[in-house]
């Protein structure tokens, strides 16, 4: 299979296009440095059931750092104060940090279901949702990076299973783009994430416009904001 060195650099490269693509049509050139950084990182997500560590060890750090942030803009959408936030950002990244990379090293099992499919899916719609925006479509474009790195390191690990020398497939072969996998749990679990992820994030944006366009709370402002004699009549 392709080595970590490789998927990184192969991740970072279609990154570097994918946020200069998006710089041509006019995106903003923070959005596109975010997506090219997204996109490369990706490249490692399938690894992090690695038995090596270092993919999970980077992964997580990053996504430790990473996650807190991209959720700050939700958070303060909702209005909260900032030392919830920050409160929030420590506990995100301590969760993160220790809490995801030791469920990562006690249950996962190398080539299972992060080397899929639907496990890209998974992790474009976590990116959605972790990236709120009124732009949909920034929305659409952060999470398609995360998809595109993460794919780049399926592709690849593919081509890696093919012994062009003499011309055979080697028994990993089949191991990285796949639909579902030798555990009959680990696929139920899989898809069952998947469904659920799939109807938050069809629900979000709904969900985020009722939060800020109730008309009780409306309401509610129009009165505090009115004259005393207006409200007595």
């Amino acid at each position: 299979m392709a080595g970590f060195k490789t998927h990184v650099t192969t991740s970072s490269v279609l990154g570097i296009a994918y946020g200069g693509v998006a710089f041509y049509q006019h995106v903003p050139l923070p959005t596109c440095l975010l997506a090219t950084g997204l996109c490369g990182v990706s490249g490692m997500l399938p690894d992090l059931d690695s038995d090596s560590g270092r993919p999970l060890r980077e992964s997580v750090t990053f996504a430790a750092a990473v996650v807190p942030m991209l959720l700050v803009g939700r958070m303060e959408r909702m209005e909260w104060p900032m030392e919830s936030i920050v409160l929030a950002g420590a506990i995100i990244y301590l969760s993160i940090r220790w809490g995801l990379a030791w469920v990562l090293k006690k249950f996962s099992v190398h080539r299972g279901m992060f080397h899929s499919i639907p496990a890209m899916l998974i992790f474009g719609l976590i990116t959605f949702l972790l990236v709120e925006s009124p732009d949909m479509m920034i929305r659409y474009y952060k999470a398609g990076a995360v998809m595109a790195g993460y794919l780049s390191h399926l592709v690849l690990d593919e081509i890696w299973s093919i012994d062009f020398r003499h011309f055979r497939l080697k028994s990993s072969f089949g191991t990285a783009l796949k639909l579902w996998g030798d555990s009959t749990w680990a696929n139920i679990s899989t898809y069952a994430k998947l469904a659920v992820l799939t109807y938050v994030a069809i629900n979000d944006p709904m969900w985020m416009y009722n939060l800020h366009h109730n008309p009780h709370s409306e309401a509610l402002q129009e009165i505090a904001g009115s004259e005393p004699e207006n409200i007595a009549r």
